[in-house]
């Protein structure tokens, strides 16, 4: 089983003077750490321009092009083999949004299908020029609602029919592919869902990728027990999905948080923190602690192991606090229609490092032979 990490956000840390420190409190390179427990790809997210038309950044780790190149070059060197997450947006995209990039707005569906490929080519090409390989591509990012919206937003139908607008998704995707198949031909191509305990969604889903011609060899998910079920739902999910379709499965983003605690006085802003608690711990599987976290861990790997899981990718285990360290500017919130919300590092309680960096339990238990 592979095991992968998503660490786009690392030279974000790196130029802010994060340090990493091991159980004793003495620095480690924590990506070299990774390697040694068996940790073999790196997955890294790519948004098109995540800069205001001003070109204030957007933050969260400032995921352009460059940025891929940079952590590409590092990650290959340490013997990383890497997995290009495409999310098709200036920032994030996710089931909640997927916002069209600001060079693209307006288009109709033959025009950004178009651009998708144009883009997705040469994006590929400048990654090829640099003399670095992709073992994955990944066309869109948790597109369980489509992308691209509204042109590839799949519509919810009336009296609770399938959904609609499958069509011009599958339009998107495969311009996309196209480009990758071109550029990285032995590369796999992975499309990336959530919602990943609901079996009529990814019945749905997948049903129509097949019908309509959809070339890609691997099912992704993301997989947090707060918002996607119990290990039973997922498993079952997955199972269905391997029967049905006959392809690799793989978990693109996991997470699990070691503390409630804030470590910022006033607090305010963590995705999970006390505010919130009562909205999801009678879902988890495990206390909010370092040795739940551990636990976790542990417990998923095993499982997935067991149902023949592909893969297992840890989303961010290095985005600890640190002084400018956020998840978007206030320019990049606004671009998302997210204005308001703190601008914090709102994910370091997820963290395979405490808030001071140093290492947490689960980070070893993070392994390919732990759960042999």
């Amino acid at each position: 089983m592979v095991l992968g990490i998503d660490t786009s956000t690392y030279f974000d840390e790196a130029d802010r003077g994060a340090v990493y420190l091991d159980e004793s409190g003495t620095p480690m390179d924590p990506l070299d750490a990774f390697r040694q427990n068996g940790v073999d790809h790196m997955r890294i997210r790519v948004w098109n321009r995540p800069f205001s038309p001003e070109g204030k950044p957007y933050l969260g780790g400032g995921c352009d092009l460059g940025n891929f190149l940079r952590l590409g070059h590092l990650a290959a060197d340490k013997g990383y083999k890497l997995l290009l997450d495409l999310h098709y947006s200036d920032f994030w995209a996710d089931p909640n949004k997927q916002t069209v990039p600001k060079d693209w707005a307006g288009l109709g569906l033959e025009e950004l299908t178009e651009q998708v490929y144009n883009f997705t080519r040469d994006t590929l090409n400048a990654i090829l020029a640099e003399g670095l390989d992709l073992a994955l591509i990944q066309v869109g990012n948790e597109i369980t609602n489509g992308m691209l919206w509204p042109v590839g937003k799949l519509t919810v139908g009336e009296n609770g029919t399938p959904r609609e607008n499958y069509p011009a998704l599958a339009g998107l995707l495969k311009a996309g592919i196209r480009a990758c198949r071109e550029v990285f031909p032995q590369a796999g191509i992975v499309l990336h869902l959530e919602r990943s305990f609901d079996q009529a969604v990814y019945t749905e889903f997948f049903t129509n990728m097949e019908e309509l011609g959809v070339d890609y060899d691997i099912i992704g998910v993301s997989y947090y027990p707060y918002w996607h079920g119990t290990f039973d739902q997922f498993f079952a999910n997955m199972d269905l999905c391997g029967k049905l379709f006959g392809k690799p499965r793989m978990v693109m983003e996991t997470g699990y948080g070691y503390t409630l605690e804030d470590y910022i006085a006033e607090g305010g802003g963590l995705v999970f923190s006390e505010d919130n608690a009562q909205d999801f711990l009678s879902q988890i599987p495990y206390p909010l602690t370092p040795a739940g976290q551990a636990d976790y861990i542990s417990r998923f790997l095993s499982l997935c192991r067991a149902h023949g899981i592909e893969g297992v990718f840890y989303w961010e285990p290095l985005w600890i606090p640190g002084d400018g360290v956020c998840w978007a500017s206030k320019e990049g919130q606004a671009y998302i229609h997210e204005e308001g919300k703190p601008t914090r590092n709102e994910w370091a309680n997820q963290c395979l490092f405490d808030y001071e960096g140093r290492k947490l339990p689960a980070f070893d238990r993070f392994h390919a032979k732990f759960h042999c």
